[in-house]
């Protein structure tokens, strides 16, 4: 039986208490409130069984709503929340989150901090030296510019869980690879690495994409990668502001149709429950 499909990447806010100050231009129609309630007909109507949120603030007590939401909606698999990865008490923080086995992994957005080097800053380090103490998963959220960064973590903390979101967020609208396909490859060497296959629709020209460029993106990360460490991600809601949910999930599936049929199950939903230790799932479709 297949496992189930996962989307390990959604994120859910209310617009009165989420700090929109990037929700501007092309992304001004997601200046709303996004929840379950939006998400649950596209999963449906898309074939998909379950999803990870992931945040998107820094705002600790963004864990406990989004765990009130999973009691309500089983189908919130699992939560990447936020600790503060330099606070003096950063070990019990995260002890006190794991006590719900839905806290599956943390993720702190490392891309808009003004220090382009703050992942590898001493302080962070000691927080990502507790995590990788509990084996919970962390996040990386890089532009190409910190990519030589993510090798540099996996080698420090080889018993940490690393992914890597949306890629790198490799520059497709530019069709380059020079600056991210490096340091792609020296990431992969590390086994405690893997990647999520999400926000690519976000990363294309929004008014020009199609599987062919997105394609040459996903087979240099299942070159790098293998199937056993790519995870299908929509970036929900972001990549509604170029395609409806339903359209970038099936994109996706598009890219791997060279792959077995185990190799799919994997990036579509088996990996997504090994690398997070997702709870026990729902039965299969």
């Amino acid at each position: 039986m297949a496992p189930p499909r996962i989307d390990s990447h959604v994120h859910f806010w209310r617009i009165e208490s989420y700090a929109a100050y990037w929700l501007t231009g092309g992304f001004a129609p997601l200046h709303r409130d996004w929840l379950p309630d939006d998400l649950a007909p596209r999963l449906r109507a898309a074939g998909v069984d379950g999803a990870i949120f992931v945040q998107a603030q820094h705002v600790e007590a963004d864990n406990a709503w989004v765990l009130g939401l999973a009691d309500r909606y089983p189908f919130v698999r699992g939560v990447v929340g936020w600790v503060d990865l330099t606070a003096p008490d950063v070990g019990s923080r995260i002890d006190h989150w794991r006590a719900d086995p839905r806290f599956v992994g943390v993720r702190h957005i490392t891309h808009d901090e003004p220090d382009d080097d703050w992942i590898l800053r001493a302080d962070v380090d000691r927080g990502l030296a507790e995590l990788a103490r509990r084996r919970v998963p962390f996040d990386l959220l890089f532009f190409p510019r910190h990519m030589p960064h993510a090798a540099t973590v996996a080698r420090r903390h080889p018993e940490l869980p690393l992914v890597l979101d949306h890629l790198g967020k490799p520059r497709i609208r530019d069709g380059a690879i020079d600056d991210w396909l490096p340091h792609l490859r020296n990431a992969a060497a590390h086994p405690n690495l893997c990647c999520k296959l999400s926000g690519l629709v976000t990363e294309a020209v929004w008014h020009d994409w199609d599987v062919p460029r997105l394609r040459r993106y996903v087979d240099l990360a299942l070159e790098a990668f293998g199937p056993d460490r790519l995870l299908l991600g929509s970036d929900w809601p972001v990549c509604e502001v170029v395609a409806p949910y339903a359209r970038v999930v099936e994109t996706l599936i598009e890219t791997l149709d060279g792959l077995a049929a185990h190799e799919r199950d994997a990036i579509l939903g088996g990996n997504a429950c090994r690398v997070y230790a997702l709870p026990d799932a729902p039965a299969a479709r």
